[in-house]
């Protein structure tokens, strides 16, 4: 895979750029970053899940109340100036890091625009709408193409009846018993950060706090509030398996979006003054970097036989599961994993309208072995956040080829991801 530092369009961009005094064309992108802040605190007003975390100052919120409708015109209007406004900056004596934010501010309001237009009614095809949000395309299979996977993962599983109803009979053994998640989930995600402050060196101040939540489209959330503080919600409205402690430990925590947004703090922020990293617009090319490395995190910090060993001799017993059954579960799981972009393909077939509801359910019980109830809370979730499903498994390919085909150890490997994690980074960068 070619890697690309700046997108055609901002190539396009810096080359037809006019000449500006390097002081001068600093302040001019600190300006634009700050702007933007305002702009997308504003258009939040409108879309409660536009803005997913803030921590910059209170006089930067909006201090009119929300129109009654939204006024796209006005939005419209002020992105195009601020794209304007980027194009006239000089990046003649940038470094790599300029480019890297200049990159990063252009896409961010280009994704500003669409979801904009999208607010105000507009419907795109579903790659049309993942390509200008997250600055991403998934391949397209056609569904039939898992067949061959779903056929392997019949051969492991035990009993009669449809690949779905065998493993979700046989995942029956590996529920957490609500009143241990607590207690599994927490010494799961305190494993993984020992384990990445090993690797790393966190922010001193960092921490979180962890809620259990119910009647959400997720199955968990990170709600980063600034100063190396996190809120980790967790959703009990289904049963959660022992697989899912260390990939949300991981994921929502260490070093998933928890280390990925106090990291940028630290670094951007804190340090670099670069304000634009005080907000995280969630329908945005950022979101495929914090989605992408959250998932491949898990991966950096439990190794597959390092994460058996541990769920054998800590988080099973800890449950109250049958550790003898570590085995056999980790190679169905496994399996099932290669079977993650059906998700895609179900989601992006729902939303273009090529399929009912009912069909993407049925596709997502055959393909990931989801039960109706499991189905039906990922179908509210394309209903909410619609292309957001790429940034997973995607995300999770993308970052993991970029990483791995650059290092040759697992020191260059650290050092990679940690550069994602506090460089300002989007998928055609990668």
């Amino acid at each position: 895979m070619h890697k690309q530092v700046l997108s055609i369009g901002v190539l396009l961009i810096i080359a037809v750029s006019c000449k500006m005094p390097e002081k001068a064309y600093n302040a001019n992108l600190s300006s634009v970053a700050n702007d933007y802040v305002k702009l997308a605190l504003s258009i939040g007003q409108y879309d409660e899940d536009f803005v997913d975390a803030y921590y910059g100052p209170n006089d930067w919120l909006p201090k009119k109340k929300a129109k009654e409708s939204l006024p796209y015109e006005e939005f419209k209007w002020s992105t195009s100036n601020l794209l304007s406004k980027l194009a006239e900056i000089d990046d003649a004596e940038f470094g790599q890091m300029e480019m890297l934010r200049y990159a990063f501010l252009n896409n961010q309001i280009h994704a500003m625009q669409t979801k904009l237009a999208m607010m105000a009614g507009k419907t795109l095809p579903f790659d049309v709408e993942s390509m200008a949000l997250y600055d991403a395309v998934s391949p397209t299979y056609p569904i039939s193409h898992y067949d061959s996977l779903l056929n392997r993962l019949e051969q492991y599983l035990p009993g009669e009846g449809t690949v779905a109803d065998r493993y979700l009979s046989f995942s029956k053994q590996f529920i957490i018993p609500k009143e241990k998640l607590d207690t599994v989930f927490k010494t799961a995600i305190y494993e993984a950060r020992k384990r990445v402050k090993a690797k790393m060196t966190l922010p001193d101040n960092e921490n979180f706090v962890v809620e259990y939540v119910s009647d959400k489209p997720w199955s968990a959330y990170n709600w980063y509030k600034g100063n190396g503080l996190s809120l980790i919600q967790v959703n009990t409205d289904l049963p959660i398996y022992i697989e899912r402690a260390i990939d949300l430990a991981c994921h929502e925590g260490y070093p998933g979006h928890h280390v990925y947004n106090a990291m940028l703090e630290e670094h951007l922020v804190k340090q670099r003054k670069w304000n634009e990293f005080q907000i995280y617009p969630l329908f945005s090319p950022q979101s495929f970097i914090a989605e992408g490395t959250a998932n491949y995190g898990v991966e950096m910090v439990f190794p597959i036989a390092e994460r058996i060993a541990y769920e054998r001799e800590v988080l099973f017993p800890l449950a109250g599961l049958n550790e003898e059954l570590v085995d056999q579960y980790y190679q169905i799981q496994e399996l099932r994993s290669q079977l993650s972009f059906a998700e895609i393909e179900t989601a992006r077939q729902y939303l273009n309208r090529a399929i009912s509801w009912e069909e993407a359910a049925t596709q997502l019980g055959e393909y990931l072995q989801f039960s109706p109830q499991r189905a039906q809370q990922r179908l509210n979730f394309y209903d909410k956040y619609r292309s957001y499903v790429i940034n997973y498994s995607l995300g999770e390919e993308v970052v993991a080829s970029y990483i791995e085909e650059a290092a040759t150890n697992d020191e260059e490997r650290w050092a990679l991801f940690i550069d994602l994690l506090s460089t300002p980074r989007t998928a055609s960068g990668l």
